[in-house]
C-alpha cells in the first residue's frame, strides 16, 4: 500500500491521526546560536518538512535570532507571504517591489509586525553593536521555500557563467570571480 500524498508529502490516515501530529516540542522561547554564522543570524524552522502536521494547512514558522548587527540576507519566499513580529530588539527590515524596483523599509522594534508581500525581495538587519534581536515570522505556506539572492546568483552549482555575471553588474571578472569564491552557506527557511 501506498501513501497518499498532497503537495509532495504523505498525508496520514485521519482516522489514526493523534494529538501529537498536531504538535511540535520546538522550543521556540530558546534564543539559538548566531556565532557560528557568517551572517550571524539563525534561522528556526517549523514547516512541513519537520513538522507534518502542517501538510496542505497553508502555514509555517520560523524564529529568526540575530547577533549583534546580524543580517538575514537579502532572500525571496516563492510560495509565501511573511508577516515578521519583533520579540525582542531594533531591526532595520525592508522588501524591494518589482520594476521599478522600489525600497519599503522601516526600522521596528519589540512588538511591531511588518509584512513582506509573496516573491519579493526582503531582508532584516539588527542595528545594535552589542545585544541580539529575534523575531517570529509566521509564513502562509507550509512550505515557502527561499531563495538567498547571493548564494543563488555567485553560489549556484554549477556556476553563472563570469561573463553573464561580468556584464550584468558591469564589474570586472576577477570580482566575479572572487564573490564566487566565497562560502555561500544553506540560508534554508
Amino acid at each position: 500500500m501506498h501513501a497518499v500524498r498532497v503537495n509532495g508529502f504523505a498525508c496520514k490516515d485521519p482516522m489514526a491521526a493523534t494529538p501529537e501530529d498536531f504538535f511540535n516540542a520546538a522550543m521556540l522561547d530558546q534564543p539559538r546560536d548566531t556565532k557560528a554564522s557568517k551572517v550571524r543570524s539563525n534561522v528556526t524552522n517549523i514547516n512541513v518538512i519537520n513538522f507534518p502536521g502542517l501538510n496542505t494547512l497553508g502555514i509555517s514558522l520560523a524564529r529568526i535570532d540575530y547577533g549583534p548587527l546580524g543580517v538575514n540576507t537579502p532572500h525571496i519566499h516563492p510560495r509565501a507571504t511573511e508577516l515578521l513580529t519583533v520579540l525582542e530588539g531594533t531591526l532595520y527590515l525592508g522588501f524591494v517591489t518589482s520594476n521599478p524596483n522600489r525600497l519599503f523599509s522601516k526600522i521596528v522594534k519589540k512588538g511591531d509586525v511588518f509584512v513582506f508581500p509573496k516573491a519579493m525581495i526582503h531582508f532584516q538587519m539588527n542595528l545594535a553593536h552589542d545585544k541580539p534581536a529575534a523575531a517570529l515570522s509566521s509564513l502562509s505556506s507550509q512550505n515557502p521555500g527561499v531563495i538567498s539572492i547571493a548564494n543563488a546568483v555567485f553560489g549556484s552549482k554549477p556556476p553563472i557563467s563570469d561573463d553573464v555575471l561580468a556584464t550584468a553588474f558591469q564589474v570586472e571578472k576577477d570580482l566575479i570571480h572572487w564573490l564566487q569564491s566565497q562560502f555561500w552557506g544553506n540560508t534554508d527557511y
